[in-house]
């Protein structure tokens, strides 16, 4: 099946050989129907990106239906499948989950195997469901997590489990509201509608109170830092000799490397190959990739602090819902600053899930945002579970099914 990443240095790209996740859900008896359209090369938060054209949102086609796994998330809202896979390397999962009303879960890393996933940052990607309510996404996780010897990443865990687990109790579980992701450029509904949701926990029984998360200002700056630096060692395996695209009628090994290169990658993975290799060059190194890895520590450092008092946090998943095609392009540093809530999970490498908790005034659908200690999966899905059951914002559908026009995409 054509895998591309959405990019023409790709182009008629068949792999040899199917992903661990993949195999793992054939092997159960899932059925495969298809690849989904993604920003390219996972980098983008609106699919947007890609050499394929747009991803729209079924709630709205003239809104983006977030990224990268945008398509993913199209697909399940419009009812075109009833789970995807999508990877998370810095809210790719929960942000476009969050933007097209449905459930989008990022396992701790390391808890499903990344063999076969073309890799954007390796330290940061991680692969998880995308699906209407916590119970699927428990139910698809069950089956793809656990250890495999082809990825020295992945972590010996039990398998299966994971669906019968779920109670919907939370009774006295503590759940911290960080006061830092109430602020800033939150769009009023959108913090309304993500304080309802801790409200519906606290009365399922759950302790919710304000608590602090520093340091958060510095996850957007450091996860660009590292996830560039790691995309520019990543993709520069993609040279027009091995696969994929290649440029004709070049002279030399260099000129042919320079020109399939500058016609396959499309202008955002460029941006962000020229910024991982400055942060990479010796001159900037210490200024930039080492100050960016101290941040990652201490802010994983704070998570570990915060969780020795709660045992999850609530926040919402974006700052607003989702803005108009177009948008996001004229304005790539606001489109950037936007994953401020989703990177962190990301750099400390924790479980994160995004729930619909409602609806803007325009009927665009908001996400809650639910983190748990490394390797509480479990206690995050049986949350967004309790959730669940007390409200129906998971069962909504758009009114009409996505439809393609214009050479877009799902």
């Amino acid at each position: 099946m054509l895998t591309t990443c959405s990019s023409k240095i790709l182009y008629n790209f068949v792999p040899t050989y199917t992903a661990e996740a993949v195999e793992n859900l054939e092997r159960a008896g899932a059925v495969v129907i298809g690849k989904t359209n993604m920003d390219e090369f996972a980098m983008g938060s609106t699919s947007e990106s890609s050499c394929y054209g747009i991803v729209r949102n079924p709630w709205d086609t003239e809104h983006v239906p977030g990224g990268s796994s945008g398509g993913s998330a199209a697909a399940v809202s419009a009812g075109e499948a009833i789970c995807a896979l999508g990877s998370d390397t810095g809210g790719s999962i929960r942000q476009p989950a969050s933007f097209c009303g449905v459930t989008g879960f990022k396992p701790t890393y390391g808890a499903v195997s990344r063999y076969g996933l073309i890799a954007y940052a390796s330290s940061l990607d991680q692969i998880g469901p995308i699906a209407r309510s916590a119970a699927d996404c428990a139910a698809v996780l069950e089956l793809i997590r656990g250890r495999d010897p082809r990825d020295a990443t992945s972590l010996e865990l039990p398998t299966g489990g994971l669906l019968c687990a779920l109670t919907g109790d939370v009774r006295g579980r503590r759940i911290g509201l960080p006061a830092e992701c109430f602020g800033g450029a939150l769009e009023p509904e959108v913090a309304a509608a993500v304080r309802a949701a801790a409200g519906v926990l606290r009365a399922r029984g759950a302790v919710v109170e304000k608590c602090s998360l520093p340091l958060l200002d510095y996850a957007v700056p450091a996860y660009y830092i590292l996830a560039c630096a790691e995309a520019s060692s990543n993709l520069a395996r993609f040279d027009g000799v091995k696969y994929g695209w290649r440029a004709e009628g070049c002279g030399s090994l260099e000129e042919l490397y320079r020109r399939t290169r500058t016609e396959g990658f499309g202008p955002e993975v460029k941006k962000r190959i020229l910024l991982g290799t400055f942060v990479l060059s010796a001159d900037c190194y210490d200024s930039y990739y080492k100050k960016a890895l101290q941040a990652r520590a201490r802010l994983k450092a704070a998570f570990d602090a915060v969780f020795q008092r709660y045992d999850l946090l609530l926040t919402p998943v974006a700052p607003t819902t989702a803005p108009r095609l177009g948008e996001g392009l004229a304005d790539p540093l606001s489109l950037y600053l936007s994953d401020i809530y989703t990177v962190p999970a990301n750099l400390a490498g924790l479980p994160a899930l995004s729930m619909p908790c409602g609806f803007d005034r325009s009927g665009l659908p908001i996400g809650a945002q639910l983190i748990g200690p490394a390797l509480g999966d479990l206690a995050v899905l049986d949350a967004a579970h309790a959730y669940q059951q007390e409200t129906d914002w998971h069962r909504r559908h758009p009114d009409t099914p996505a439809t393609a026009k214009g050479g877009d995409a799902l």
